[in-house]
């Protein structure tokens, strides 16, 4: 799916007028037809919600996706962006007051393909930090880390260690990647567009910036 700025702009907005209309008036906004029309292709993604005030630390203040295309794109995100801010259970319900002091960013991903190996030390030739976000699987658990998560806040994770910490968000030991019986790790790359400031301007985004 080729999205562009204009795009990444309509999403965002769209995301912005989901949570807040429903954090007043506790129900989702009517879907406009012609963010239907646009994005009615089927599309993962995850819709994820910063503090921008923390300058130190991970601002991180809810992420919740879609991994697999299910859905069209304007539902998946009409469903997560609301998640992301009254679901994830790492924190509390976001409160209105909050949303002026929250950016929003959209990772709209590709997908998930699985990598090929036949040693488990060859994932640190084939997976690219900056490019790729991870999909670890075994059994009913699994973890994903989006692509831009091991280089921003100053994580600067090797492959290695971004391998570790997607078979942590799992519940799996760190090694488990070395598991090739039982043990799935699937790629899958994403255009991501964020809000600069809370309400600002959209762009979209490079990871590492």
């Amino acid at each position: 799916m080729k999205l562009n700025l204009e795009d990444g702009e309509k999403l965002i907005h769209f995301a912005r007028d989901n949570i807040e209309h429903f954090l007043t008036k506790q129900k989702k906004i009517d879907v406009p037809q012609d963010i239907k029309d646009k994005f009615s292709e089927k599309g993962g993604a995850f819709v994820t919600l910063n503090t921008y005030s923390m300058k130190n630390g991970n601002p991180l203040r809810g992420c919740i996706g879609y991994i697999l295309p299910v859905f069209p794109l304007w539902e998946t995100v009409h469903k997560v962006s609301l998640s992301s801010a009254v679901d994830d259970p790492r924190f509390s319900r976001v409160k209105f007051d909050e949303m002026d002091d929250i950016t929003i960013e959209i990772s709209i991903l590709s997908v998930p393909e699985k990598i090929i190996v036949t040693d488990p030390q060859e994932y640190l030739n084939k997976i690219v930090v900056g490019r790729d976000g991870l999909i670890v699987t075994r059994e009913a658990h699994r973890g994903l880390l989006l692509p831009q998560v091991p280089i921003e806040h100053n994580r600067n994770w090797d492959v290695l260690t971004f391998l570790q910490h997607t078979c942590q968000k799992a519940w799996l030991g760190a090694d488990a990647w070395k598991d090739l019986k039982d043990t799935t790790v699937e790629s899958f790359t994403a255009t991501i567009f964020e809000e600069i400031s809370p309400r600002g301007a959209v762009r979209e985004k490079a990871i590492g910036e």
